[in-house]
This record gives structure tokens, sequence and C-alpha cells, in this order.
């Protein structure tokens, strides 16, 4: 299973955070990329199991947003 998750940086909070359609239940938030990126690896298998019951291989698709005075900037 492929799932696309957007890592977005929200400047007023000073976090990036996570937003996916393809794993439902998946919030996460941290100030560091990398650490939002592990946590997302690690979180998204356990949330599909539990609110899909999908036990298979899964494949995260990564799509970096940074929001900038109103303009995206897609990565």
């Amino acid at each position: 299973m492929k799932c696309t998750i957007k890592i977005i940086w929200d400047e007023d909070a000073q976090v990036w955070i996570t937003d996916s359609t393809d794993v439902p239940g998946l919030f996460l938030e941290s100030e560091s990329f990398d650490t939002l990126i592990q946590n997302a690896n690690a979180a998204a298998p356990e949330l599909l199991q539990l609110n899909c019951n999908y036990e298979g291989p899964v494949s995260l698709i990564f799509e970096a947003v940074r929001i900038t005075s109103g303009l995206a900037l897609v990565s």
C-alpha cells in the first residue's frame, strides 16, 4: 500500500505537522523535520492496522510544504 503524507511547516507555531487522507488518525507535530519523518514512519503502519485493519507492507511518500507569506513552496 502506498500512502502520501504531507509535511507542512506552520510558521505561527514554528512546528512541522502532518496531513494525510491516506492514513486515518495521523496527526503529528514536531519542531524537527527529521523527527517528524521518523515518527510518521513509526505511526503510519500502526494506524493503518488499527483504523483500517491493514497489515501488509506500507510505502510512505512524503511531500514537504512550507508556507511563507501566503506562498506555498513545495519540495
